[in-house]
């Protein structure tokens, strides 16, 4: 059986993978029925700028779903996660999770050397 590329960890989606954009949709996942603009940009510690940006990178990949509107006559705007943007945070999470079970599997076959952070011992 051929190794090639076994490291190659291709379903980690460069969309998703940049730390905000990684904050974002984890923020929408955890919120499905949304988010306002200011609450999603106080959980991730963004400017209104650099969250406006990621959610327009998201939005053009069909990850999240932004929607203006009123609330008591003032403008809000709220962020939701789409069904597709779901599914591929799903996946996204299920490569993340073999690449650090693959580093702690490496740290454990190294002797000597220091243990990976946060990694279950055997």
């Amino acid at each position: 059986m051929s190794d090639a590329g076994r490291f190659a960890y291709q379903g980690l989606d460069r969309v998703i993978h940049e730390r905000a954009r990684l904050g974002v949709l984890t923020s929408l996942a955890a919120h499905p029925k949304g988010l306002v603009f200011g609450d999603l940009r106080r959980l991730c510690g963004l400017t209104d700028g650099n969250l406006s940006r990621h959610l327009a990178v998201l939005q053009e990949a069909g990850l999240v779903e932004v929607t203006k509107g009123f609330e008591k006559k003032r403008p809000q705007t709220l962020c939701a996660i789409t069904p597709r943007g779901r599914e591929r945070f799903l996946g996204y999470l299920a490569v993340l999770d073999q690449v650090v079970r693959d580093a702690a599997e490496a740290a454990k076959s190294a002797p000597g050397q220091t243990p990976v952070p946060g990694a279950a011992p055997a």
